[in-house]
C-alpha cells in the first residue's frame, strides 16, 4: 500500500468516525431529552461551562496522582465505569425494552455490560473506536441538551484555549500521557495506518511520549482529550514530532508520520465540538432539515461541516510532522461553522451567541 493511499485512508476513517459522533449524537438528542437525560435545571446559565471546566481540572489533578501513587487501574476502572454507563443510556433509547425487571431493559443493560467486558478482556483497536463512537455520541448529546448556546460556545473557547495551553505551554499532560497511554481505554479514537497494526501489542503506544527527554523542547498531549496525536507500532526516534507535540527543529521530518502504523485522537477532539452541533440542533427550530432519525438544523450542519473542515487542517498538519493542539482547530471551525449557519437561517448575531 502506498503512501498515498495509506494517507486517503487514514483521513477518509478518521472523518467516518468524526461523523459517527456527530450524527449519533444528533439522533439521540430528542431521545434523551424525552428520557429525562438534561444534567442541569437551566442549561442557558453560563457558570455551567466554568463548572464544567472545573471539573476536568479536578479529574485531570486526581489522575496524576493515581500515576503519581502507582495506581492507573483506578483510571481504567473509573473509565470503563464511565463507558458502561453513558452505553447503557445509550442502548436504554436504541434497544426495544422487550425484558425489564424494575423498569431496567434488560437487553440494553446486557450490551452496556458486554461494551466494559470487552473493553477489559479483549481491547482491540476497533473496541476501542467502536465504544468511543457510542461514548462520544452520547455524551455529546447528553452535553448538547444540557447547555444553551452561549454555554456551549463558552464551552469550546475556554477548552480550545486550555488546550493549546497545555500542548504549547505547560508539560502537566506528560506524566497523564505516559499513565493512560498503556491502559488500552477508550480516551482515544485509533486510526491504523496498516493492516498488521494491533493494539493489542504491548509496544503500540511506546514512543507516543518516550524521547522527550532527549529532545527536553517538546512538549505532549497526547493522552488528553483534547489532543491528536500520531504514533508507531513500536518504539519511535527521539526526534520524532507527534500531534499535540511542539519540535525544537522546524526541519523535522514532515513524513514522519506516514512511517507510523497508527494515529491518535483525542475522543475529546471528537465530543467538545459536538456538543455545539447538538446544542443547535436541539435549542434552534431555525432552517431546520428534514432528515429521517436526526435532528438537524442549517446551524446544526454549520457547526458539523466546521468541525470537519478544522479536522480535516488538522489531519494536514499531522501526516506532515507539524504538530497542533486538536482544540483549536476543531472547536474554531465548529463555531465558525455555527456562526455561519445562524446567520444564513436569519438569526441576528446576539441570538445566535445566545445573549
Amino acid at each position: 500500500m502506498n503512501d498515498r493511499t495509506r494517507v486517503l485512508l487514514a483521513v477518509g476513517f478518521t472523518v467516518a468516525l468524526f461523523l459517527s459522533v456527530q450524527l449519533g449524537a444528533l439522533a439521540l438528542v430528542e431521545p434523551f431529552y424525552e428520557g429525562g437525560h438534561q444534567s442541569v435545571e437551566n442549561p442557558d446559565d453560563p457558570t455551567n461551562s466554568l463548572v464544567y471546566f472545573g471539573i476536568i481540572l479536578v479529574a485531570t489533578a486526581l489522575m496524576l496522582v493515581t500515576i503519581k501513587y502507582d495506581v492507573e487501574w483506578l483510571i481504567k476502572a473509573m473509565i470503563i465505569g464511565v463507558s458502561v454507563m453513558i452505553s447503557w443510556y445509550v442502548f436504554d433509547e436504541l434497544i426495544p425494552s422487550v425484558v425489564t425487571v424494575s423498569s431496567v431493559n434488560v437487553a440494553a443493560a446486557a450490551a452496556a455490560v458486554a461494551v466494559g467486558g470487552a473493553l477489559l478482556l479483549y481491547p482491540e483497536w476497533y473496541v476501542i473506536d467502536l465504544t468511543g463512537v457510542v461514548m462520544g455520541a452520547g455524551a455529546a448529546a447528553l452535553f448538547g441538551i444540557s447547555f444553551g448556546l452561549l454555554p456551549a460556545l463558552l464551552l469550546l473557547t475556554v477548552l480550545a484555549v486550555y488546550d493549546a495551553i497545555s500542548v504549547y505551554g505547560t508539560e502537566h499532560m506528560l506524566e497523564l500521557a505516559e499513565g493512560v497511554m498503556a491502559l488500552k481505554i477508550p480516551v482515544v479514537l485509533v486510526v491504523p495506518t496498516t493492516l498488521s497494526f494491533s493494539y493489542l501489542d504491548p509496544e503500540s503506544t511506546e514512543g507516543v511520549v518516550d524521547g522527550h527527554e532527549a529532545a527536553d523542547a517538546e512538549s505532549v498531549d497526547d493522552s488528553s482529550p483534547n489532543a491528536a496525536s500520531s504514533t508507531n507500532g513500536g518504539p519511535r526516534p527521539d526526534d520524532a514530532p507527534t500531534a499535540g507535540e511542539t519540535d525544537a527543529d522546524p526541519a523535522a521530518d514532515g513524513d514522519d508520520a506516514l512511517e507510523r502504523d497508527a494515529l491518535f485522537i483525542g475522543l475529546g477532539d471528537a465530543v467538545i465540538p459536538t456538543v455545539l452541533v447538538a446544542s443547535a440542533a436541539y435549542f434552534l427550530e431555525v432552517g431546520m432539515i428534514d432528515v429521517p432519525v436526526i435532528t438537524l438544523n442549517v446551524p446544526a450542519l454549520g457547526a458539523l461541516l466546521g468541525t470537519i473542515a478544522g479536522l480535516l487542517v488538522l489531519m494536514y498538519m499531522v501526516l506532515k510532522g507539524r504538530p497542533h493542539a486538536g482544540l483549536p482547530l476543531l472547536n474554531g471551525g465548529a463555531i465558525a461553522g455555527y456562526l455561519v449557519g445562524a446567520l444564513a437561517s436569519g438569526l441576528s448575531l446576539a441570538t445566535a451567541l445566545g445573549l
